[in-house]
């Protein structure tokens, strides 16, 4: 290894607490595509000698057969290390490198600038105290130099060095270097910012990174270098309310019982008086464990487990604090959205949302705006494409412990996960709580679903018919009340088309417009089971997701899934409406089956083949089915 400190070879122990005790700083780089980051972070490695003599032979060779920089080593080649990275010549995932001077330790974290990869961009700047902007200097400030600048402000970086790259290719021309300058701080001047430090720069041959440039003496400022070793960035939540996130119940055996989990914010000591939200239980601190010993006072980002001198039920994911300062509890928020996903937000599609340790599921009531990140602009929308950013009211199905993200970027951060394929959709920055989470609560009723049920002698449940236009969904679901009524029984129909006279006519036929159109149904629905009716609903319903949101609001046994299983070219035949017809000639969009998609159930209760079977019997069928589980005498 190149690098050599005297104290390796004279006094190890002294060398190691000499590096345990430097402050520690992680910083990100990031930009438009092509600015030069890779560039710059394996010129900081190079010239810090943190580099095998092996690996720098490597990267020899390997310059000579994927380097973009002629006869030079290229230096990018230390950090992109993917395959795909090397051939094409840009960075595609983040790589984390670590690296130290005599005044600090750094990790830093290379990110994409490709417009697609924003969100690895996204999730290098989460944990980053600075943020590095490179800028070519022959393009000056780019599209994604704004969307990158807006995205580490939303997640809090207040410091940000402007590194205008590649000044060699203009010979250092100070006029450009000026006008790159004013046109970001024009840019950049709302958005929060601690300081902004600019500096003229060639990653390739090292100018003003490490060492001053002999090009560019009409600059006074700071290397690179000396910018990243003084720059305080001091954690302002060491001062910050206590607040422990429990990620673990630890209980090896039966005399102990103690909750495990980092530290996000403040400190906290043996004896200290704490409670925990959302419970609201309290208790005293009896000891702080860790693997090296009990303290008797921890602190920010130590993982500790601490131990209570009373019994009481605390969970993964809630959050401990003194009793002097709690953290807020709500179950409804307004909040910042990044979107990191191709598939486009729904609003009022349940999705899972991560805080913390602790997931509850979770939709997205409302989409405000997104903003436009050339001027900041609020512009009108229904839902969030990928890498855009949006102002959302988002509510949860139980109440959380959280910060505001200003005020503690731990506590304050989400993510937002698809239930159906378990991905990473989103990320977003609580704001604050709504009002009406914390003032609205459920009034206790004295006549409730059960007694409204026994009333009526019935099970009451929601018989949700799904299935293509044509299908027979209404001519069935009609039938069905009719037989039901003459037994006796208290129902009530939600149609498709009756709807959209009244509860939904603001809605089109969008994606986005059919989810939120569910929903609605959905709650509906929800109201007439708590009646005690037997709801039928007809509605095309083409999402699963959207039919599993009904279905999870009613109890288990109370949602009865019909399947109306018509093929295309059957319904097609059909069409009484001619909508069929018309959509075939384009002259209607978003239409299921034609340029809309339909996904059929997977496990429904009562499949109707309509090839095989008349709409009399499938009626038959199905009110044979309620009587049998039970919901025809209240048995079920």
């Amino acid at each position: 290894m190149a690098h050599h400190d005297d104290l390796i070879a004279k006094d190890i122990l002294g060398y190691l607490t000499a590096q345990e005790n430097k402050s520690f700083l992680r910083f990100i780089t990031c930009g438009s595509v092509d600015d030069g980051k890779s560039t710059l972070i394996g010129r900081l490695l190079y010239d810090s000698k943190l580099i095998y003599e092996d690996q720098l032979a490597t990267i020899e060779k390997d310059s000579k057969k994927s380097g973009t920089q002629g006869d030079k080593i290229d230096l990018a080649l230390l950090v992109d290390g993917l395959a795909a990275e090397r051939e094409q010549g840009i960075t595609i995932d983040v790589a984390y490198r670590f690296f130290s001077t005599d005044k600090r330790k750094f990790i830093v974290a290379d990110t994409p600038g490709h417009v697609q990869y924003t969100r690895n961009m996204a999730t290098g700047a989460s944990t980053a105290d600075v943020a590095v902007l490179l800028i070519d200097a022959r393009y000056g400030v780019q599209e994604q130099t704004r969307r990158h600048a807006y995205i580490v402000s939303l997640l809090g970086v207040k410091h940000v060095v402007v590194a205008i790259n590649k000044m060699d290719l203009n010979g250092f021309d100070q006029s450009v270097f000026n006008n790159i300058e004013v046109d970001f701080r024009n840019f950049a001047k709302d958005l929060g910012f601690t300081d902004i430090t600019c500096v003229p720069m060639s990653a390739l041959d090292g100018d003003n990174v490490t060492v001053r440039g002999t090009q560019s003496d009409w600059y006074k400022g700071p290397t690179l270098l000396e910018y990243l070793e003084d720059v305080d960035v001091a954690s302002a939540t060491q001062d910050a309310p206590f607040r422990l996130p429990v990620q673990w119940v630890n209980r090896p055996n039966l005399d102990f019982r103690g909750f495990s989990g980092t530290v996000a914010s403040g400190e906290i000591s043996v004896g200290d008086h704490i409670i925990v939200t959302p419970s609201g239980k309290r208790s005293k601190v009896k000891e702080i464990v860790t693997y090296n010993g009990n303290l008797k006072t921890a602190r920010e980002d130590q993982a500790v487990t601490i131990t209570l001198t009373d019994e009481i039920d605390i969970s993964r994911g809630d959050i401990i604090c003194k009793v002097d300062n709690p953290a807020p509890q709500a179950d409804q928020f307004q909040a910042h959205l990044l979107w990191m996903s191709e598939s486009a937000l729904f609003p009022g599609r349940q999705y899972l949302i991560k805080t913390t340790n602790k997931t509850v599921p979770g939709s997205i009531t409302t989409l405000k705006h997104k903003v436009d990140i050339n001027d900041f602009s609020e512009v009108s929308a229904k839902t969030l494409e990928l890498n855009e950013i949006g102002i959302a009211n988002i509510g949860l199905s139980a109440p959380i412990g959280f910060d505001a993200y200003n005020d503690n970027r731990k506590t304050g951060n989400f993510i937002v996960i698809d239930k159906q394929t378990n991905e990473t959709v989103g990320v977003g920055m609580l704001d604050y709580a709504l009002r009406r989470a914390s003032n609205v609560v459920w009034q206790d009723l004295d006549v409730n679903k059960t007694v409204r049920a026994a009333q009526k002698n019935q099970k009451p449940a929601v018989l949700w018919f799904t299935g293509l236009s044509g299908s027979g969904k209404s001519t069935i679901a009609n039938m069905v009340e009719k037989r039901l009524l003459d037994l006796g029984r208290h129902t009530y129909t939600l149609d498709g088309d009756n709807v959209r006279h009244g509860l939904n006519r603001d809605l089109g036929f969008t994606k986005e417009d059919r989810v939120e159109n569910i929903r609605r149904i959905g709650e509906v629905a929800k109201l007439m089971v708590d009646a005690g009716l037997i709801t039928i609903a007809s509605f095309i319903s083409p999402y699963r997701a959207e039919r599993q949101l009904a279905r999870s609001l009613v109890e288990d046994g109370e949602f009865v899934e019909v399947f109306v299983n018509t093929p295309l070219e059957v319904a097609e035949k059909r069409d009484v409406k001619g909508l069929y017809a018309k959509a075939r000639a384009g002259e209607i969009k978003n239409f299921t089956g034609i340029d809309s998609e339909y996904q059929a159930p997977e496990s429904p209760e009562i499949v109707i083949d309509t090839v095989k079977m008349s709409p009399d019997d499938a009626a038959e069928m199905i009110v044979a089915y309620l009587s049998v589980k039970g919901f025809l005498d209240g048995t079920a």
